[in-house]
């Protein structure tokens, strides 16, 4: 439910939880890539909010938290609602004529529930990428010390304490402070119960499905777009011998149903713009300051869509997406500078072979943000146009509108094209 946010209208923070330094770093490290720093800093100022004792905050308006965030309130909004959908927040609201808010913040998952939690699992590494995916998770790791010729000399309780109970005493401890932390809240397309239903006893033992087992299942078909009839039978290929679901088996089936259903493509969880991180702070109104911003808030589909001024793409189209961002792993905004780029230089057509061989050498040049890949497409559209001898020359009027300066070049021809890409294949 939608409530317009005023900046007069109040707010108290409750800590309905316990948090420490630790949250801060799996908040920091894991959590932001995925919901940007701007809710990663309303949380922090939401918890600096609190008492001394970390239970409660006075009431504040959102004026001022507007002004102590420097911030919009439609961006404060934005970034409460990514908080909310992360399990971080629960917002209450009492309405009136000045609307009374309540903020309870929750801890994030530990970095073992994080990693395994699907959903969180492969927005992470979509966000940042394999090799950073593989950094996150070795820091959270524990180191493997060999105990192997060690022996375990501990003391129990009772070795130590002697315990006498004179009289019975109740407490009430429902009130003491307690570390609590939400699970995502995903619709899911498929009824559980009617799945289960369909798969017989001889081949899954129902007694077996816990509520942990329930929930990864909503998860991966939320996860992979499936229906009842893909998850039957994804989760019997998924058991093993003592009738019970392989987790780890459920999740790679998941994954190899999805790219063979949809010919690699990358699951609509995936399709994202470009990582916080690898943002550049817009501070000009230039030409080409207007593109960086458009090119690194926009994800690779709708680009491709708004430069074909249609509302679909084609099964090529989608397949060239999916190759640059799964096979190749390259950062959606670089992805829309190769669209803009490849289009403005081959006729407004999107070739696959052409699109690799370039993207192939952006890869090797470790291209991780769009201001890398402008400066790049320009030297290669300087190296591709440049004066020969023999050819009339012209003023090219087709070069992409965010390079600095016109260039004067000759008119390429097919063969030129075709010399191009093979000079670029060289270097594979």
């Amino acid at each position: 439910m939608q409530v317009s946010l005023l900046p007069a209208d109040t707010y108290i923070v409750v800590n309905k939880t316990i948090l420490n330094d630790n949250d801060r770093r799996i908040l920091t490290m894991l959590y932001q890539p995925i919901i940007g720093s701007d809710a990663i800093n309303l949380y922090f100022t939401l918890w600096s909010y609190l008492d001394k004792s970390e239970l409660v905050s006075c009431e504040w308006t959102h004026h001022h938290l507007m002004t102590s965030m420097r911030m919009k309130l439609e961006n404060i909004l934005e970034a409460r609602q990514k908080l909310e959908a992360i399990g971080l927040l629960v917002t209450l609201v009492k309405k009136g004529n000045i609307n009374n808010y309540i903020y309870e913040l929750y801890s994030p998952l530990s970095a073992e529930e994080f990693f395994n939690n699907p959903v969180l699992d492969l927005s992470l590494m979509n966000n940042i990428g394999q090799s950073e995916y593989e950094k996150c998770i070795a820091y959270f790791s524990i180191p493997k010390i060999n105990t192997k010729d060690y022996e375990d000399i501990t003391c129990l309780f009772n070795d130590v304490f002697e315990v006498t109970i004179d009289s019975p005493m109740e407490h009430i401890i429902n009130d003491i402070k307690k570390r609590s932390k939400r699970d995502l809240s995903i619709k899911s397309k498929i009824d559980l119960n009617i799945v289960l239903g369909m798969i017989s006893e001889d081949i899954l033992n129902p007694k077996s499905i816990t509520k942990e087992t329930k929930e990864l299942i909503y998860k991966l078909s939320f996860i992979y777009d499936l229906d009842n009839e893909n998850t039957v039978e994804i989760i019997k290929n998924s058991v093993n011998e003592k009738k019970i679901i392989d987790k780890e088996l459920l999740k790679t089936n998941c994954r190899n149903f999805f790219k063979f259903e949809h010919q690699g493509r990358l699951p609509s969880i995936a399709f994202k713009t470009q990582p916080e991180y690898l943002r550049k702070q817009i501070t000009d109104t230039s030409k080409k300051a207007k593109m960086i911003y458009t090119f690194e808030t926009t994800s690779p589909a709708d680009f491709l869509m708004s430069k074909n001024k249609t509302n679909f793409l084609t099964q090529s189209e989608k397949d060239i997406l999916a190759y640059l961002l799964l096979e190749l792993e390259l950062n959606p905004g670089v992805v829309n500078v190769l669209i803009d780029y490849v289009l403005k230089i081959n006729n407004n057509k999107l070739t696959k072979g052409f699109v690799e061989t370039i993207a192939s050498q952006w890869v090797r040049n470790n291209i991780e943000t769009v201001e890398q890949a402008m400066a790049l497409a320009e030297e290669e559209y300087k190296n591709r146009f440049k004066n020969k001898k023999g050819y009339h020359k012209k003023t090219i009027d087709n070069k992409p509108e965010w390079l600095d300066k016109e260039i004067n070049a000759d008119i390429a021809s097919l063969e030129e094209q075709e010399e191009f890409l093979k000079k670029l294949s060289e270097y594979e």
